[in-house]
């Protein structure tokens, strides 16, 4: 008995939103001349142009400590802490992830995948926030728009803790 799963397969095809963008994030850790280096915590959401908090993209801290010990620094981003850290219960899949030594690195947001798949069309901001033990903190605000008819790059200073931060927004 042969089935035919054509339509059925093709239906949540037709259910996808009819707008899907990448949103990419180039961010430079910078490798400080201190004693003892620790790597710091990341925090990476998007917020409303007025800092109304939208959405956790990612949460770079360290997975690997014994009973969660790593959760324990996440409070140190005080931003981040105080608009969404605090009601969340870490690791949470898809956002948590390890820390990273200093250099440049990219994190990709595809819309279907991540909490920017309903994003209305607008003017928004990524936000960057990072900490160290014993160490300094740092927050860089990154503005975009979203749903753009072209590619877009914008792009912000850190003066410490963070180098170059770029965000580059793909219809």
């Amino acid at each position: 008995m042969k089935r035919h799963h054509g339509l059925a397969m093709t239906l949540p095809l037709l259910a996808a939103p009819a707008f899907a963008a990448d949103l990419a994030v180039k961010f430079n850790l910078p490798q400080l001349p201190v004693a003892e280096y620790h790597r710091p915590y990341v925090a990476i959401w998007v917020e409303k142009a007025d800092q109304t908090f939208v959405a956790n993209l990612n949460v770079l801290y360290d997975l690997k400590k014994r009973d969660n010990g790593g959760t324990k620094w996440l409070k140190d981003m005080r931003q981040w802490w105080r608009k969404s850290g605090r009601d969340l219960t870490m690791p949470v899949d898809g956002v948590s992830a390890a820390t990273r030594a200093p250099g440049e690195h990219t994190l990709t947001f595809a819309s279907a995948k991540t909490p920017l798949d309903k994003l209305p069309a607008g003017e928004y901001q990524v936000v960057l926030e990072a900490s160290r033990e014993g160490g300094g903190r740092e927050v860089v605000r990154v503005p975009f728009r979203w749903q753009p008819k072209a590619a877009a790059t914008t792009s912000a200073e850190g003066r410490e803790e963070l180098g170059t931060v770029s965000v580059q927004v793909r219809p």
